[in-house]
Formats: C-alpha cells, structure tokens, sequence
C-alpha cells in the first residue's frame, strides 16, 4: 500500500492503486468506528514521526512568520534543540500556543477583506500534526456532498456532481453565502461534537488551546471567543466537522446538495422547490449551527441565469440537449487581469522569467477548469503572445540593440536596420510584421511558452 500526501489538505492519504471511485466515503461499523476514535490519542499526535510528516507538509507549503518570525527553514534547528522540552510541555498540559498574527488579503470580485490568521511555524506543525490523526476518523464521518480539504476530492468532483444533477433535472439552485463563516464557528458547539468522539481528554483541550490562543494585531493582543482562523492547517478539518451535522441533515431529507468549505449548493427540480430550500436551509444554519447568512447575496435561481448564477468559479450553460460547465465571466476577467499583470512590460523580469510564470500560471488555471469547455479561451493565447513580444521588444531598450537582436534571429540586414529604427510604440510593435516575423510562436514555445489552448488540449488528449 502505498503512502501519500494530499496536495489539498496536507493529510496522509492510503492509496491502494485500484481504479476504483475513491471519491466516496468509506463506510464503518461502530465497532470499527469506536476502535478508530481510540486511536486518538495525545501520544499519537507528538509522535515523532508524525511531527516529522506534519513539518515536511508544512515545508513544502512554506508561509510567512508567524509573531515569533521563526521561518520554516529555521524549525529543525529549533526542534533539535528544544523538541524534547516542547513534547514534554505538551504531554503534561502546560504548551500554550502562540497568537495568530492577523493577516488580511482582498477578496476576489467582492470588495473588502478576508482576514487571515498566520500561526508560528511549532503550532504549524503541531495543527498539522493533530490533523493527521483526526482525519482518518472524521474522513469517514464527513457526508457524501462535502468536497473541500478531504482527500482524493475537490473542485472538480463537486462540479461533475452539479453538472451530473443539472442533466437529470435539477436546473434550480439555493445558492447560500456564509458570512464570515471560519471567523464565527461557535466554540461551544465544535468542542460538544468533539467530545462525543474523542475519549482524550487531552487532545480536545488542546484544540482548545489552539481555537482560544488570540491574534496580534497592531501589537495587541485580542481574544478569540469564536471562530477558527484561515490560516491554521487544523481550520479546514474543524470546519468541515462543524458543518457535517447541516450535511447529513439535508442528505438524509434527500437532498441533492454540494458543499466545499462555505460554498453551499442545494439543487432543486424547479424554482418554487429553491425557495424553499433556501428558507430551510438558512433556518437551520442560524439557529442549529448559529450561523450568520447573507440573505443579500443567497438566492434561489435558475442555473442557466448568467451572470447571477455562480458556484466555485463556474457557470453552467445549455447548447442544445448537452449541459455544459464554463467559466463564470468573472473567472474570465480575473484570469485576463493575471495574465496582464504577468505580461507587464514595466516589471524589470526578463523575457524567459515572464514566459515562465506564464506558463506556470497558465497550467494551475487550465488544472483547476480544465473541466469546462474553454475552447473560447483559448484565443487569449495571441493576445499574450503579443504582450510577451512588447516585453522582448523593449528590453531590446536601443536601436542598436534591437537590431542586433533582429539579426541573430535571422532577419534579413535591410530589414534588421529599418525595424530596430521603428519608433512605433511597444503595443504597435507588438503586433507588427516586426515582431511577429521575427519572434515567432515557434521560438515563444522553444523558449518554454505554452498557452492555454495547448494546456487544454493536454488534458483532454494527453500524450503518451
């Protein structure tokens, strides 16, 4: 059996190489379930090996200092000298965790910020550590319709369940927003479900210690009474736990729902049926859960209204009998700002860097909607090939630079002499017989471009 790690969750995965759909939960006695829940020990967690896995999972996501500004790099050192000392605090109930420093970054397309919480690199690895060995329990308690930071599932899976429901009929939507959902999970409620699972007194009182530890901001100190901080490797588990109960009860009324993290998606045979989801569903979130709803952003709609239906990045449309997923317009717009800013001529990198990051960039979007049709999106790749060009063509800077740039990529001496005297600006140029007849899509991809229509059809016809 071969041993893994989840590039989402950072969770240790057992894969036993089958094809077999290992998209759905594993189903326990409670024998099996009451046996695993044993294995839930303080012990376990401060396990040396698994500290050591949780610390290569968090060097391999790197991430900023937390307050103490210890670097990644810098915990072995620590480790070795302080380990034993830290286990043993931790062992006896005398560890505090540090407080979060506060981080906050803008929201996507929606204005305002989402803040974040950035734990010290121990915590790190002690959140991650904890998470190791919670997960293989709670990953057979999570409901078929969560997708989020569990393994061998993500936003692909979720979108091939909607795409699979809105073909067999489901064409309305409840689309729920959670407002400020990991910053208001209740503490009470978290702690009681952990309690009815975990017989180790120990570790639930160090999760509590972690929910508890406060953030810095400014240089103070403040109280965290509620909520579970984006930015803990422990939050994606705890969030997922939080919200199982909401999961299970809408499974069980038969309800074709899909959820990943605080995207909630409840799907319906017509719009009067939405509607009353979405009242159902917004009911007991707030009262069950203590949830806050946004009643201003969730919706009961039809999954072909565009631009208002959106879900993880996608909309859906209708040619014909076939359903299609494509990317939601802002999806669209947020790729062609990154491109640009990529592509931006005033950014001091050289051209194999920007052909680079491009690339790079290009690969992850085509990966992450690589299940929609993007056959529109590919006429994006002349339009940053010409940005690529007016980048080269201005970092040729000179006209004697230019021409002997001209002339090594074979351009004939005439018309190396009469280009590289051309005073057109960088985005004429660009575009021009100069740049074009010289640069060619040949050479870009020699030096390592690949555009998103090449990206795309990789996925679709892999080569061997």
């Amino acid at each position: 059996m071969k041993t893994e790690y989840s590039l989402q969750t950072g969770y240790r995965l057992e894969n036993s190489g089958t094809d077999e759909d290992t998209t759905r939960s594993v189903e326990h006695g409670p024998r099996e379930m009451k046996e695993m829940a044993s294995r839930i020990t303080l012990e376990r967690i401060v396990n040396r090996g698994n500290l050591y896995d949780a610390y290569q999972r968090v060097k391999a996501n790197n991430g900023a200092p937390g307050i103490d500004n210890m670097t990644v790099k810098e915990y072995p050192e620590w480790y070795a000298e302080h380990g034993e000392e830290w286990i043993a605090s931790i062992l006896n109930g005398t560890y505090k965790p540090l407080p979060v420093r506060r981080v906050e970054i803008p929201k996507d397309n929606k204005g305002g910020k989402r803040k974040l919480g950035i734990p010290v690199v121990k915590d790190r690895v002690l959140q991650q550590a904890t998470a190791q060995i919670l997960m293989p329990f709670y990953e057979c308690k999570f409901a078929e319709c969560s997708f989020a930071y569990r393994p061998h599932r993500g936003a692909r899976q979720a979108m091939e369940v909607v795409k699979r429901s809105v073909e067999e009929g489901y064409e309305y939507a409840c689309v729920l927003d959670l407002s400020k959902y990991f910053d208001t999970i209740n503490h009470e409620l978290l702690m009681n479900m952990l309690r009815q699972d975990i017989s180790d007194k120990r570790v639930i009182e160090l999760i509590k210690k972690f929910l508890k530890s406060g953030v810095m901001v400014k240089g103070l100190k403040q109280r965290t009474e509620e909520g579970s901080p984006q930015g803990g490797n422990l939050s994606p588990l705890l969030a997922n736990i939080y919200l199982t109960p909401f999961d299970k009860e809408f499974e069980g009324r038969g309800v074709r729902i899909v959820r990943y993290a605080d995207d909630i998606l409840i799907l319906a045979k017509s719009q009067r049926a939405a509607e009353r989801l979405l009242k159902s569903s917004t009911k007991y979130l707030e009262t069950r859960r203590k949830l806050k709803v946004n009643r201003e952003k969730s919706k009961a709609i039809s999954v072909y209204k565009t631009p208002d239906f959106k879900f993880l990045g996608f909309s859906v449309t209708k040619r014909g009998k076939e359903v299609k997923l494509m990317p939601h317009a802002n999806s669209v717009a947020k790729l062609k700002r990154k491109l640009k800013s990529l592509t931006g001529r005033s950014k001091g990198r050289g051209a194999r860097e920007i052909i680079r990051k491009t690339t790079e960039y290009n690969r992850g979007w085509v990966g992450y909607y690589g299940i929609a049709d993007l056959t529109r999106i590919a006429g994006l790749d002349g339009w940053v090939r010409s940005r690529i060009r007016m980048c080269i063509w201005k970092q040729w800077k000179n006209i004697s630079t230019r021409i002997d740039a001209l002339l090594r990529l074979h351009v004939p001496q005439r018309l190396a002499f009469k280009w590289g005297k051309s005073q057109k600006g960088y985005w004429r140029i660009a575009h021009s017989q100069i740049m074009m007849a010289s640069v060619t899509n040949r050479i870009l991809e020699k030096a390592g471009f690949i555009g998103l229509k090449q990206c795309y059809e990789n996925i679709i016809c892999p080569r061997n």
